[in-house]
């Protein structure tokens, strides 16, 4: 059933003297004296969803007809992607601010999304994360994408969707073509549907994928990366300004992602890592690295029995972006090593309705550096905002 959640349970006093790493995304963006609402919508296929709603800002009060806009995390992530860097630079309170009605989703078995109708996902292992982010398309998006526009009354909305948030909606404007009329606009930030050139060392597992993908499931391990309040401890002290070990916190973000070491701000280590990894299912970044060994955008690649028996077919059937006819606008790194420069523009060459290709100015932008830069708001969330405000 879809529902919100009472809010008034925040305690003022209490979120007031707590870290930011402590709290929980609603405590957060109610300790900078933002309004906040707790949704919950259940997918067709059972899974409740939590969303994190900020109607209005500081500087523009409620009102009827606000613009809504949808801003998707990605891969390991949850909301806090768009509050942790504070106020002054995180997209959220910038969109609220500008009049925006701000919606922050929780993707399936991420801290806040790890509930099912039926299923428990501690108990019911391989069921709850049998998904990738094949499911997350055409299930989550259009069961929020209704919700909302039922709630608000509003005909469309505004995407905007960071790396796995990208790929999601790729999918379900393919699959579910039909929503492509209720999107005003997506901007993508580091946008990832192939990843045959990734750089990043996540493609060295490519080869091994079903060999891995087996060892898995034999040890009954579906999950990835779980949250975890003892590593997630270990984590903020490590990775503290005050730590000898901060320097090795930062250069494994970096081997992942890219180098940029201007960009990144040690101080907000702690408190990122307090939020994130978030968890995610095993199948989602096996799904990832099949895309690096195939060097197509297709759907998940079950063996040559298993793509029979559901897709009627040896291998799985590839995603027809020519089906994404939403207006989107590109915001990519020149130094990402997940969304590389030679597959980004392989996707805008696909999409029929391009209207923006930005190059973030710094010659080592990363995949990362999209939701926690030191110059985000310069480099990139008051030029999505500039775009968005004078798109017709």
């Amino acid at each position: 059933m879809n529902r919100k959640e009472d809010t008034a349970v925040i305690d003022e006093v209490l979120i007031q003297s707590e870290k930011d790493s402590n709290l929980t995304v609603p405590q957060i963006i109610a300790k900078y004296g933002y309004p906040v609402e707790v949704h919950h919508v259940t997918t067709a296929d059972g899974y409740i969803l939590q969303l994190h709603r900020i109607p209005y800002g500081k500087t523009c009060g409620p009102a009827e007809g606000k613009r809504v806009i949808y801003v998707q995390h990605g891969l390991l992530c949850d909301s806090s992607s768009y509050v942790l860097s504070g106020v002054n630079k995180s997209l959220a309170y910038l969109l609220a601010d500008a009049c925006y009605d701000v919606w922050l989703p929780n993707a399936r078995g991420n801290t806040y999304s790890r509930r099912h109708v039926t299923l428990d996902p501690n108990v019911d292992k391989e069921a709850f994360w049998g998904y990738s982010f094949h499911e997350m398309g055409i299930y989550d998006l259009p069961a929020n994408f209704d919700y909302i526009l039922g709630l608000t009354g509003t005909d469309g909305l505004y995407y905007v969707g960071h790396s796995m948030g990208t790929t999601m909606f790729w999918i379900c404007m393919s699959e579910r073509p039909e929503y492509n009329s209720k999107i005003k606009l997506m901007s993508a930030l580091a946008p990832i549907a192939h990843t045959e050139h990734m750089i990043s060392p996540i493609r060295l597992i490519a080869p091994f994928s079903g060999q891995i993908k087996w060892l898995l499931k034999m040890v009954g391990l579906f999950e990835f990366m779980p949250s975890n309040a003892f590593l997630k401890l270990i984590g903020q002290q490590a990775c503290d300004t005050t730590s000898p070990l901060q320097p090795i916190c930062s250069n494994l973000m970096f081997v992942l992602c890219g180098f940029n070491p201007d960009q990144l701000d040690t101080s907000l280590l702690p408190t990122i890592l307090g939020h994130l990894p978030a968890g995610a299912s095993v199948r989602s970044v096996i799904h990832y690295a099949q895309g690096v060994l195939s060097g197509a955008f297709r759907q998940y690649d079950f063996g040559a029995k298993g793509n029979m028996d559901r897709y009627g077919q040896p291998t799985p059937p590839d995603y027809d972006l020519s089906k994404v006819t939403a207006p989107v606008a590109f915001y990519w790194g020149e130094n990402d090593w997940l969304g590389t420069k030679p597959d980004t523009l392989r996707i805008a060459k696909l999409l029929p309705n391009i209207q923006r290709m930005f190059r973030v100015q710094d010659d080592l932008f990363n995949h990362l550096d999209f939701i926690m830069a030191k110059r985000i708001r310069e480099l990139v969330n008051d030029r999505v905002l500039e775009f968005l405000g004078n798109f017709n």
